[in-house]
């Protein structure tokens, strides 16, 4: 199953405090990113953030973004809680910018 763009649309809405938030359609889902990192993803109508440990205090349940996912991803069903929603972002944002990957410089 796809993410509905109504959904998609809905979780842009209620992440719209933050000025950054940009989606990737890949595969009939979304790719989540906060200021250009991948912080999690829409998969099958689901709000999911990456594990980090910022976003482990939530104490969200676990589960499986896609068949052939190596990692699991935490599970965000309180979507419609307006000040925390943002707040796991930023979470998860703080965490995983220290680790994200630079761009390549290109060689002239």
């Amino acid at each position: 199953m796809s993410t509905s763009n109504q959904y998609r649309d809905f979780i842009v809405d209620q992440l719209s405090s933050l000025s950054e938030i940009t989606l990737r359609p890949m595969m009939g889902e979304y790719l989540l990113y906060y200021k250009g990192v991948l912080v999690g993803g829409i998969y099958d109508e689901k709000l999911l953030i990456k594990e980090s440990p910022s976003t482990a205090k939530y104490q969200l349940p676990q589960v499986i973004p896609y068949d052939t996912a190596k990692r699991t991803m935490y599970y965000i069903e309180d979507v419609e809680n307006c000040a925390q929603l943002p707040e796991i972002v930023l979470n998860a944002y703080a965490d995983l910018s220290k680790s994200a990957k630079k761009p390549r410089s290109r060689k002239k």
